[in-house]
């Protein structure tokens, strides 16, 4: 009897904590996202408390002090005025499906172990690859993000040009541009590699001649890979992927594209001449979690040859053998990490339910509206566009402002839970910048957001949200 008492309050606890659960992730997908704040940790040691305890404190109140405490000061980054760094809007779909996925406690490392996630997976791999213009042979992996995706990609780069080098060369030249991302580095670093910057042109873009200078000065022989970008994070710069990979096939060179941001735009017909070249990658990544509407965290892998990446990456123990010795495709061969969660589960299904041309349109779109903020800059006398949109990130200047002023500005937006937009710098020059990938970002919110920069100075500093 007291053992069916028991189990009879363990159901309804987790009952009602379900019904919690879903109705708080309804109301947050279902309604306009707030955009909330940050606060200290004092303030949240005021708040919270501390939560873990011997005993618990039981469902309920664990999802309550969340609701109401935890998460108002986490930033929404899916709100239409998070405009700073690269925001994050997953569709509908993808964040429903992300509850799916952590509810069905699936290992996505193997087949053996999860042969239909991996399968779905690999569909949406196949659609990215083809926008590339991969072969049918190309395939990868989704990590957690850009950052292993590119060191990942550069492990089998290097594992690859060991393999095939003379006697006595060991390859450990990285060669990319001071404005490649800094994960290109920070790969380098780890992998106790050389990183050779390669000087841009006038308009901040990787070019062959200069790629060939650098490659013959430092030796062929010791170059194990060339990173090029297909959007830069600070402005969306697309190097010129034809000539680099002239070069590279020159020189019989791995040739990376990090898309991280940018390669979803392979995806809008109107810019997709913009990546002439890419085709020819021997390995490629992009986020979906940045311009792809996919959720935290996904990094899209590919190779153009993914045998060469499973030689590099295959991890062999006794109790792999099972899986290492089978002929079916394993994630974990073909990226850092073993462990891993089907991370691409929620992109896959945003795009069986949504279609692709749904994906090619909002991306079209989001690049309307960066036109039109690029538009809305130049009109107004009093701010200057710092260079030409390329694809969705525009930089520009609020003539006589400094640093302090940018930045003034922007906290009191985000105290204002107005907007978050964060200033950069570039040359040694602080100024404003939009990152514009969410489909519900609209014209009026880019008016807003510039008016308030008037409004704000009119105001004597006082009126972030004036605009709104």
């Amino acid at each position: 009897m007291i053992g069916q008492s028991y189990h009879a309050n363990k159901h309804a606890d987790l009952q009602a904590l379900a019904a919690q659960v879903v109705a708080y992730a309804e109301e947050r997908i279902r309604l306009a996202p707030p955009l909330d704040k940050p606060l200290t940790e004092t303030q949240l040691r005021e708040r919270v408390g501390q939560t873990i305890t011997a005993k618990g404190l039981g469902g309920l109140e664990s999802m309550r002090l969340f609701a109401e405490d935890l998460a108002p000061s986490c930033l929404s980054t899916d709100h239409p005025r998070y405009l700073s760094f690269i925001p994050c809007a997953p569709s509908d779909a993808a964040a429903m499906f992300d509850l799916v996925v952590g509810a069905s406690s699936i290992y996505g490392g193997s087949w053996l172990e999860g042969s239909g996630a991996v399968y779905a997976e690999n569909l949406a791999l196949r659609w990215i690859a083809d926008l590339v213009g991969m072969p049918s042979g190309a395939g990868g992996v989704f990590t957690p993000g850009g950052t292993i995706g590119n060191l990942s990609a550069l492990v089998a780069a290097r594992h690859t040009a060991r393999a095939r080098a003379a006697a006595g060369v060991r390859p450990n030249i990285l060669v990319a541009t001071e404005g490649a991302h800094s994960s290109i580095k920070s790969a380098a670093e780890i992998m106790d590699a050389e990183f050779a910057g390669v000087p841009v042109d006038a308009g901040g873009r990787l070019r062959g001649p200069a790629l060939r200078e650098v490659i013959l000065e430092r030796g062929p022989e010791q170059v194990f890979a060339v990173v090029a970008t297909a959007g830069t994070t600070n402005f969306g710069i697309i190097d010129d992927l034809a000539s680099v990979a002239e070069v590279c096939r020159e020189f019989g060179i791995w040739f990376h594209v990090d898309g991280a941001y940018g390669g979803a735009g392979l995806a809008a017909p109107s810019i997709r001449e913009r990546y002439s070249g890419i085709e020819h990658c021997d390995s490629f990544i992009v986020d979906p979690h940045k311009w792809l509407f996919a959720p935290y965290d996904c990094c899209a892998l590919l190779y153009r040859e993914p045998a060469l990446a499973r030689a590099a990456h295959t991890q062999k123990a006794g109790y792999l053998d099972v899986l290492t010795e089978a002929p079916e495709w394993n994630p974990t061969d073909y990226s850092v990490g073993l462990t891993r969660r089907a991370r691409g589960l929620p992109f896959w299904f945003s795009l069986t339910v949504n279609g692709t041309d749904a994906y090619a349109a909002a991306i079209e779109h989001t690049l309307n509206i960066a036109r039109y903020a690029e538009e809305e800059v130049a009109r107004r006398p009093d701010f200057e566009l710092v260079r030409a949109r390329e694809l969705t990130v525009i930089v520009f200047r609020r003539l006589g402002w400094e640093a302090a002023d940018y930045h003034r500005w922007s906290d009191a937006m985000l105290a204002d839970e107005f907007a978050f937009v964060v200033p950069t710098t570039h040359a040694g020059e602080t100024l404003a910048r939009f990152a514009i990938v969410n489909p519900e970002t609209s014209e009026g919110d880019i008016r807003a957001i510039l008016d308030s920069m008037q409004e704000w100075e009119a105001a004597g500093s006082n009126a972030p949200g004036a605009g709104e």
